[in-house]
Order: C-alpha cells, then sequence, then structure tokens
C-alpha cells in the first residue's frame, strides 16, 4: 500500500494561514476604499425650491437623486441653507423656470459643483454661494485631508500609551492631554498655516479634539476589554470603513445608499462633519455629531474601565492563589 502523504508541518501551515489572511485583508482595503467612489452618486440630497414647484422636472432629470423641500422665497431657501438642512435650493422666477441658484461649497464642494452643472441645464442666470471656503482653500482640501489624521491620530497615540505608558491612570491622563493638545494644533495648522478655516478657532479646536479623544479612547477601551482583538476591531471601524466612508471629500448623500449613513456613525465621519459645522455654520447641523462622538467616547471610558477592573480581579485571585 502507498504510504500516506505526511500532512504539512504546523508552522507551514500557520504561515499559510498568515498569507491568506493578509490577502483577504488587501482585498478588503481596496474594496473598502475603491467601492464608495466607483458607486458615488447623489441619494435624496436635501435641497430646496423657493417661489414654487420643481419637483417633476428633478424627478426627470436625476429620478431619486434629490428631496425636495419647499421654501417660502429666497431669504427663507438661504435660512435652510446655513442652518445645514438643505445643501442648496433653486430660487423660481415670476415665469415659474428657475432664476437663481442658491450654493453652499463649504457644506459640500462636490454637492455645488453637481447643482452649478444642473443649473445651468435649467437655464440659471445667478449662482450664489451663501458659504464658499476661504479664499487661502476655495476647495476645502485641507478639511478634506484632515480626515486621516483625526482617525489615524487617535488610534496611534492609543496604541503608543498602552506600548509605553504603565498604569490606566497615566494611560487615561495621556490620552486626555494628546486630544486637547492635538486639537489645538491641528485647527492652528488648517487655521493658520493651510487657510482652511477663517474663524471660531477655539470652538473648531474643540471639536477637532472631541474626535481625537473618542478615536484615542474606543481604541483605549476595545484593547484594554477585549486584547489585541480589539485592536482589530478598532482599525475596521475607524480606518477601514471610518475613512472612506466618512464623506469629507464628497458628502454622505453622494455615498452609495446605506454606506454614508454608517460613516456618520463611525468616528471620522462624525468628527468630519462636526468640524464642518462648527467652522463655516456657527454649529448648525452639529447635535448629530455630537452625539456619535458622545457615544464613541462614553463606550471607550466604559470598556477601559471594564478591561482594568477585570486585570485587577486577575492579579488578586493570582496573588491570593500564590
Amino acid at each position: 500500500m502507498p504510504e500516506p502523504t505526511p500532512s504539512p508541518p504546523p508552522a507551514w501551515r500557520q504561515l499559510a494561514v498568515v498569507v491568506a489572511a493578509l490577502t483577504a485583508l488587501l482585498i478588503a482595503l481596496l474594496s473598502a476604499f475603491a467601492l464608495p467612489p466607483l458607486h458615488s452618486g447623489p441619494h435624496d440630497v436635501p435641497i430646496a425650491v423657493a417661489g414654487g414647484d420643481l419637483t417633476a422636472e428633478l424627478d426627470a432629470r436625476a429620478p431619486g437623486a434629490f428631496a425636495v423641500t419647499s421654501a417660502d422665497d429666497a431669504d427663507a431657501a438661504r435660512a435652510l441653507i446655513l442652518d445645514r438642512e438643505v445643501y442648496g435650493a433653486f430660487v423660481l422666477g415670476p415665469s415659474g423656470g428657475p432664476d437663481e441658484l442658491l450654493v453652499a461649497s463649504a457644506a459640500s464642494n462636490a454637492v455645488a459643483s453637481q447643482l452649478r452643472a444642473l443649473g445651468a441645464e435649467l437655464g440659471v442666470r445667478t449662482v450664489t454661494d451663501v458659504r464658499p471656503f476661504p479664499a487661502d482653500d476655495p476647495t476645502g482640501a485641507g478639511l478634506s485631508a484632515g480626515a486621516l489624521p483625526l482617525a489615524l491620530g487617535g488610534w496611534i497615540a492609543a496604541v503608543v500609551l498602552l506600548m509605553t505608558v504603565r498604569g490606566p491612570a497615566r494611560q487615561a491622563a495621556g490620552a486626555a492631554a494628546f486630544a486637547v493638545v492635538a486639537g489645538l494644533a491641528l485647527t492652528a495648522l488648517l487655521r493658520f498655516g493651510f487657510g482652511t478655516f477663517d474663524g471660531a478657532y477655539w470652538a473648531t479646536a474643540a471639536a477637532a479634539a472631541l474626535g481625537i479623544s473618542a478615536t484615542a479612547w474606543a481604541i483605549l477601551g476595545l484593547r484594554t476589554a477585549l486584547g489585541n482583538a480589539g485592536l482589530a476591531v478598532g482599525a475596521v471601524a475607524l480606518i477601514l470603513l471610518g475613512n472612506p466612508l466618512s464623506g469629507l471629500t464628497s458628502a454622505p448623500e453622494l455615498l452609495p445608499a446605506g454606506w454614508g449613513t454608517l460613516g456618520q456613525l463611525l468616528p471620522p465621519g462624525a468628527a468630519g462633519s462636526l468640524l464642518r459645522s462648527v467652522a463655516y455654520f456657527d454649529g448648525a447641523g452639529a447635535a448629530g455629531p455630537l452625539l456619535v462622538l458622545a457615544c464613541w467616547l462614553a463606550g471607550g471610558v466604559a470598556l477601559f474601565t471594564l478591561g482594568v477592573r477585570r486585570a485587577r480581579r486577575a492579579e488578586a485571585t493570582a496573588e491570593v492563589a500564590a
């Protein structure tokens, strides 16, 4: 009888598993970063129409693209934009056609561009940007670039604190100090270095600090309570999903249906929306992002406390046994 084929040694099997897992991770990363822009498009983008009804024509040109709110006049439409309830508005003239288009490029440069193109098709004669980006950063590139530092900064800080600082009290103090200092520094660079913001420095810095704090505490809590698996969960939530789904480079409504909503429930998306609201719209629309970040922060603190208490009980049990 032929001898049975010997099974691979455990070390080679482990290597095969690692290679397969890394390949799967690479495919997941590519999918997370490539699929949203490949399948992006307007989905129920909130806009207003003042002085009449334009719903039928908008639906005919872009079915399902816009969720239309009626406004009494141009001033009411402008107020809706500045309150972050809509991205733009068409103001109809006496003939029933759109005479003016109101946009807010600071709310989303991508949406503003799409509305301008649509307005040109509809014969709009005047386009007014009611809240543009500052002249030093007219496209908001600095704000879009800030998404990754917000996500990675808190994650890296938490990992470094866990590796280099001993004692939960010192780790907690380090996380709090880093969030404040990094929030001030990041906002100063965007405000005074890049010209991305044009006011509300302290409020914007507080928003940035909250975003970094929520991220750092989420990682601290997940790692302390779940071990290395918590780091993996945090990487998925903050980098694999959170960064590409943040909507900072476009808008949540321009991502595939459902993915934009998910992105706003993760720290990068919530922090980006909070920064945009505070820096450009005097805090309008900040309630939702604030709640999301507060939940991540509170959850991280709770997990961190749970993990610390569990470790202390384990140490006490080991001492008694010894």
